[in-house]
């Protein structure tokens, strides 16, 4: 039985590489989230849909970082089932690392088929910088924002056909997607390639475009995201629905 009338979220970290700060991040995430006005839990390991914990069953949406090339093939059916009958996912940076484990893309199959895609290099300049982040068309997502510059690591993917793409960075092969959207079953699902370490999660834009990512896949509308994020500044120094 679910205690909480309003949605709530939790906060999921899994790995074990150097590169990755999962303690940082499950810290800055549940802040970023809690701004957002959801009630929110931190967790380690994704090896908790499989058979739910009262905690995990209890969240309306999970916010995931991993840098795990390991994800359980029960594990992913678990969590692909249950955003496909209403959960809501966001997955950041990492996230996506599908493939490079034993048995390849295919023993990551159900996980690719939910998130949308997986990573695939940092490309051809170098492994981090700064660059813009271009929003493109309007979703609830993204709307409210403007284009905004970040210092993150490049990430290069293979993306499903069936993800909407929300903001792009420009590379000197073309347009590389940073954030998109898709439907699963009656889920949300949201993934951002953003978000590697502190310079990434104290940036104004990109803790904005988490907290109406996670609002948007617990299931709330437009006008629902607008109302529960007006208490905190856009990455541009404006207010929701007002001047700076």
């Amino acid at each position: 039985m679910k205690l909480r009338r309003s949605p709530s979220a939790m906060v999921i970290v899994d790995g074990t590489d150097i590169h990755h700060d999962l303690i940082g991040a499950a810290l800055a995430l549940q802040e970023i989230v809690t701004e957002a006005g959801l009630p929110t839990a931190r967790a380690m390991g994704m090896a908790r849909f499989a058979d739910l914990t009262p905690a995990t069953a209890e969240a309306d949406v999970y916010v995931v970082y991993r840098s795990s090339v390991t994800f359980d093939q029960r594990e992913q059916q678990a969590l692909s089932d249950l955003v496909a009958e209403g959960k809501g996912l966001v997955v950041l940076h990492a996230g996506n690392l599908f493939g490079f484990g034993e048995g390849g893309i295919e023993a990551d199959r159900v996980a690719f088929e939910l998130v949308g895609s997986r990573y695939l290099s940092h490309g051809d300049s170098g492994s981090e910088g700064r660059f813009d982040v271009r929003l493109r068309g309007t979703h609830p997502v993204t709307r409210h924002m403007e284009d905004f510059g970040i210092d993150d690591e490049f990430y290069v993917l293979e993306y499903a056909p069936d993800v909407r793409v929300l903001a792009e960075r420009e590379t000197a092969g073309g347009a590389e997607p940073v954030v998109y959207v898709r439907d699963h079953g009656r889920g949300r699902v949201c993934y951002t390639a953003l978000g590697h370490d502190p310079r990434a999660w104290g940036n104004p834009g990109f803790r904005q475009l988490v907290r109406q990512a996670t609002l948007w896949a617990a299931g709330l509308e437009d006008d629902e995201i607008l109302t529960w994020s007006t208490r905190w500044p856009l990455g541009n120094g404006r207010t929701i629905g007002g001047a700076a």
